[in-house]
């Protein structure tokens, strides 16, 4: 703690994503990558670490989602009122699209935690001397074709440089890329640097001065997953951008600008975020050194309310010392057991008044919440409804509560969700299912506390690191989840959750992934009808047992404030 505020006067890092997650109110994220962002700063602010958020401004949200009577989604566009949450900022800035120029504002919201404040700036094309389309630039987060899409990122990138030395942040130690939609303020840094020395064009001392500025997290552990833009397209969009001379390695890949190399190839440190994902991207980028800081949460942001009256009774100052949260071990398994109980009846009053359902909170209840997506595998549990059923009947009543949004383009995605609405009519009276609309940071919080189990089971190795299960487990509740991501490093069998599955490193041929989605599901079955229900229905102070050691283990190491130290250590000094 001591370090942080000693050492944070005299560095200050700018954090660029292209979503951040600030308010439950602001739809300026879609999930995971925003929430992440809004973790990081968020545990800046609760150690005093300075630093400076930048990110788009989406007048329109991501979307809102709605769920018709057969499964069908639909995307409106959100409403929100942009100067009730944020503040308007006085600079203008432009940059040249097309060979139009356009101007940038800031909107400025503050994270405040611990009487620490940290700024994010929010970057606004909709200005009325702007062309309606670099208008509609401010509109919709992950929306649009590849034009668009390019013309964000270059409003994220080097718009972003441009409004904070504007701000008045002449002197920044550390630009972090927040995966590579923002890799484009590389080529910002790069003219800033050929400016003060003097240089026409680009030399390779300007590359690595640019280079000991920057700093890569990578999130995506498929090739396909990455930005690429075709050149004809860069040079219609980006006419200055450096397509030719000896560097041009540097800014492309064969005929297209890829966002990922642009940001491994100007970047001192770059990292994954977990173990298993740093290892599967050293395999996608075999001529990179990348290292491994594994996610983490802000506990503070998602700790729940009984949760949190534990820990001030029995841990205190643990707000101070995040990594104190170990001492929950000590913490009556009565106390765990009554403070659970009480978020799962917040929960299930609010799934009952919302969908008419009659979940029971003496029933053993599963959460699956995610975007849903084919290789999420959020069927999996559905795989065999006969076997499904028949658990149900001999060993306890079973509830599933699911919720995420499938992208708007992703048919795959919207078409799982119908499927899961069908399923409910072949399940016995023994299960219920309810898909709750909407997913957004206000139901993940009474989701992640309120069930008794966290289900994950995407196809290994395509979770990069997955922080849901850390929300649980630090709200008391376990992980059922196959070794991937996170969980390789979480998961103490029996302890704090469970595993399941088979253990894919190489991505394999279609027809041993569908028998590995069947071994997948009997494991799932085995585990929750040999073990995991049979504690939770006949020995309740074993189940409680289970979620303490959550809290202590894993809640205690599996945190933003951990995450940011490593950063700290590791790549800004």
């Amino acid at each position: 703690m001591n370090h942080f505020k000693k050492n944070s006067v005299s560095r200050i890092i700018a954090y660029f994503s292209m979503e951040i997650a600030v308010d439950e109110r602001i739809p300026t994220y879609s999930g995971g990558l925003g929430i992440l962002a809004g973790d990081t700063l968020s545990a800046a602010a609760s150690v005093g670490f300075s630093m400076v958020g930048v990110s788009l401004l989406y007048r329109k949200g991501y979307f809102f989602q709605r769920i018709d009577e057969n499964g069908v989604q639909t995307e409106e566009p959100v409403e929100w009122i942009v100067d009730d949450f944020l503040v308007e900022q006085q600079p203008r800035v432009k940059i040249q699209l097309e060979n139009r120029e356009i101007t940038l504002r800031a909107w400025l919201y503050e994270i405040e935690q611990m009487d620490h404040k940290i700024p994010v700036y929010f970057l606004d094309t909709d200005l009325p001397e702007n062309d309606p389309y670099d208008r509609s630039l401010s509109g919709f987060l992950y929306g649009g074709d590849d034009r668009y899409r390019l013309c964000q990122e270059a409003v994220l990138g080097i718009g972003g440089v441009r409004m904070l030395r504007a701000l008045g942040y002449k002197k920044i130690d550390r630009f972090h890329m927040n995966e590579g939609h923002s890799s484009l303020l590389t080529l910002e840094l790069l003219r800033e640097q050929m400016v003060e020395a003097g240089h026409d064009q680009a030399s390779w001392e300007d590359i690595e001065a640019v280079r000991a500025l920057c700093v890569f997290t990578t999130h995506t552990p498929v090739a396909a997953g990455h930005d690429k833009f075709p050149l004809s397209l860069v040079k219609q969009v980006l006419p200055f951008f450096p397509l030719h001379g000896e560097l041009r390695d540097i800014f492309c890949c064969g005929d297209y600008l890829n966002m990922t190399y642009l940001a491994l190839n100007l970047s001192h440190y770059i990292n994954g975020v977990a173990k298993r994902h740093s290892e599967v991207s050293r395999m996608l980028f075999s001529h990179y050194e990348i290292d491994a800081i594994t996610n983490g949460i802000h506990v503070p942001s998602w700790l729940s309310g009984p949760i949190q009256k534990l820990f001030d009774e029995h841990i205190p100052r643990w707000k101070e010392d995040i990594f104190s949260i170990r001492y929950a071990i000590s913490i009556p398994l009565k106390e765990i057991w009554e403070a659970h109980l009480i978020n799962k009846r917040l929960l299930l009053d609010f799934i009952n008044r919302q969908k008419n359902v009659g979940m029971d909170i003496d029933h053993f209840t599963i959460g699956f919440a995610r975007r849903m997506t084919a290789y999420k595998r959020p069927e999996l549990i559905f795989t065999n409804l006969e076997r499904l059923n028949s658990i149900a009947k001999s060993v306890g009543p079973l509830q599933l509560i699911f919720a995420g949004k499938a992208h708007p383009k992703d048919e795959e995605g919207k078409k799982i969700i119908q499927r899961i609405h069908a399923i409910r009519h072949f399940l016995g009276p023994e299960i219920k299912l309810v898909f709750v609309e909407n997913y957004d940071l206000a139901l993940a919080k009474r989701i992640v506390a309120g069930v008794d189990l966290w289900l994950n089971n995407p196809q290994p190795p395509f979770e990069a690191s997955g922080t849901s299960g850390m929300k649980a487990a630090i709200n008391g509740v376990p992980s059922l989840s196959v070794l991937d991501g996170w969980w390789i490093e979480g998961c103490i069998e029996g302890t704090t959750g469970w595993s399941f599955g088979m253990d894919l490193f190489q991505l394999k041929e279609s027809k041993e992934n569908a028998l590995s989605l069947n071994r997948d599901a009997s494991d799932l079955y085995d585990k929750l009808e040999k073990l995991i229900m049979p504690i939770f229905y006949n020995n309740p102070d074993s189940y409680a047992s289970i979620m303490r050691s959550c809290i202590a283990i894993n809640g205690s190491f599996f945190n933003a404030q951990r995450m940011l130290m490593q950063y700290v250590l590791k790549a800004y000094y």
